[in-house]
């Protein structure tokens, strides 16, 4: 016997759709590319993307085809987030910061026959369009008085194109299963790989976003997403905000401390975005003698998130800080640390190192950690918040298969491999202690380099550091720490490594600390280990006990 319920496919568009006709007036703030702040609200957008994807339909865009957008967080990428899966199309979304080979690769993998820009991006564009057969045309998004000269050809303006349109029509009925939007994963280990979200993976990752022991959404809250949108789904906070009625701050471009600062005055109580943006943000709270006063907490992830950065926002400005993990491929997100209730019966100081962990998986995400064996295989470990092995995770977010393969990135159970090194305590709270690439093998032992790189941003003259291992010729590898000093200052190395004696064993130790004016990262913002080593090569670095050997 089958349920009697209704069928109600589970579309993105359901999403603004009951946005607009329940929370219609609730505010979406943005600085936009132009300069000004602008105000619209969950009605506008919904109208705009209507019209958008009626635009996209007289463009000749057919359901199934991709379409790409470059574009900072502002309302018109909202309108296209939701405009271009509306007209039945797949949004791709592009990061300007990646090399100029992977966006042309990635671009022509997903097979993009629109590209849609901001304004101040419409030059990268030009230098990849010669290697883009498949594009029919661009639109840059701004208005008529703002288009840039250019040499692209068929470029349209994207307030040309939305104003022509009655924005009456229906939004196109694809299935539920369809693919509604692409990110591509960084690519440091190969070229990028294509995850590809369906709507109802976004559906059903929104509902699990906004739980209580998630983000804890609601319609009383002002979100402001930092992380871009072109980044792993925008965490699925365009989705997650407007499912919950959550007004929404959208900070465009300019993410410096001070123009942050700025949005967040228009009431913001949540924010999100990874720990450099907030060691920024929080330097120059302190240089400034600046207080958060409706600021009520801070999602961090995307890279560990030193203990500094937690005890700051929560002791100096009373914002509860919420450590997340996810990854492209989980939509993204995996864990995040909410309290238990036996974790918030613990003493503060206790609390705080569990806030240290990524925290526990909600329902429709499932986890285990599996010995490493360098084939892939190995045994399932314990959640004792001891044994150590690779991150395993399944669910109806998760990723089956990359955009192009023919073979499934899954095991026969449906585990992902992550590609993290993780314990899991009996609670179920993860620990993540390292990328499997970046850990430090040293006489057969592991050695974390995030707990090493977070231990040293303890030090007040610590603006970033990275742990690598360097080869040596009897323990395989040891510790090297590599430190950028804050502005005119110089922490002497003893003064960092004592910083660590309490969290590291003697042998666990770096055996240098080097000084750098800059750390390279990758596209997404993250410390890139491999440049970082490339560039130790280049210098002809040698650990100090074979200095001269």
């Amino acid at each position: 016997m089958l349920g009697l319920m209704q069928d109600w496919p589970l579309r993105v568009s359901s999403i603004i759709d009951h946005a607009a006709k329940y929370h219609a007036g609730r505010a979406v703030i943005s600085r936009s590319i132009e300069g000004p702040v602008t105000r619209t609200t969950w009605e506008g957008i919904r109208t705009r993307a209507l019209m958008l994807a009626q635009a996209l339909a007289r463009l000749g865009v057919r359901p199934g085809e991709v379409v790409g957008c470059m574009a900072w967080n502002t309302s018109r990428h909202m309108e296209v987030w939701y405009g271009v899966p509306g007209a039945g199309a797949v949004l791709h979304s592009l990061n300007p910061r990646l090399g100029r080979e992977q966006l042309v690769y990635i671009i022509n993998h997903a097979g993009d026959r629109w590209l849609f820009c901001d304004r101040d991006l419409v030059a990268i564009l030009e230098g990849l369009a010669a290697d883009l057969p498949q594009v029919k045309g661009y639109v840059v998004m701004t208005d008529r008085a703002h288009m840039p000269e250019t040499g692209l050809a068929n470029v349209l303006c994207y307030e040309e194109i939305v104003g022509s349109e009655a924005g009456e029509a229906p939004w196109v009925a694809v299935d539920e299963r369809a693919a509604c939007g692409i990110c591509y994963t960084s690519g440091t280990t190969g070229e990028p790989k294509g995850a590809v979200y369906s709507h109802r993976s976004n559906v059903l990752h929104a509902m699990v976003m906004i739980q209580p022991d998630m983000l804890d959404l609601s319609c009383t809250d002002v979100l402001m997403p930092v992380v871009p949108m072109f980044h792993a789904n925008g965490w699925s906070t365009a989705f997650s905000a407007p499912m919950a009625g959550t007004a929404m701050v959208l900070p465009g471009r300019r993410l410096d401390p001070a123009s942050l600062y700025a949005m967040l005055g228009h009431g913001v109580t949540i924010t999100a975005a990874v720990p450099t943006i907030w060691l920024m943000l929080l330097t120059h709270l302190r240089d400034n003698g600046l207080t958060l006063p409706d600021l009520n907490r801070v999602v961090i992830g995307g890279s560990s998130c030193p203990r500094a950065v937690i005890e700051s926002f929560q002791n100096d400005y009373g914002v509860r800080v919420l450590h997340a993990w996810g990854m492209t491929e989980t939509s993204p997100l995996g864990t995040l640390c909410s309290f238990k209730p036996e974790i918030a019966a613990l003493p503060a100081e206790e609390r705080l190192e569990v806030q240290l962990k990524v925290g526990h998986p909600p329902f429709t995400v499932d986890l285990a950690i599996r010995a490493e064996d360098g084939d892939g295989g190995g045994e399932m470990l314990p959640w004792d918040g001891e044994a150590q092995g690779r991150l395993l995770v399944r669910g109806p977010g998760v990723v089956r298969r990359y955009l192009g393969q023919e073979a499934d990135c899954i095991d026969s159970e449906q585990w992902f491999d992550t590609g993290d090194a993780a314990t899991i305590d009996p609670l179920g709270y993860v620990r993540i202690t390292d990328r499997f690439k970046d850990v430090i093998k040293s006489g057969g032992e592991w050695i974390s380099s995030i707990e090493m790189e977070n231990a040293a941003l303890a030090h007040p003259d610590v603006a970033e550091a990275a742990a690598v291992g360097v080869a040596h010729p009897k323990w395989g590898e040891r510790p090297v720490l590599v430190v950028v000093a804050r502005e005119g200052k110089q922490p002497p190395a003893d003064e960092i490594v004592d910083l660590l004696r309490p969290h590291f064993a003697k042998w666990q130790l770096p055996d240098d600390v080097i000084y750098v004016d800059e750390i390279p990262h990758t596209a997404t913002g993250k410390i890139s280990k491999l440049k970082l080593r490339q560039v130790l090569d280049e210098m002809g670095y040698r650990l100090p006990d074979q200095r001269g050997a």
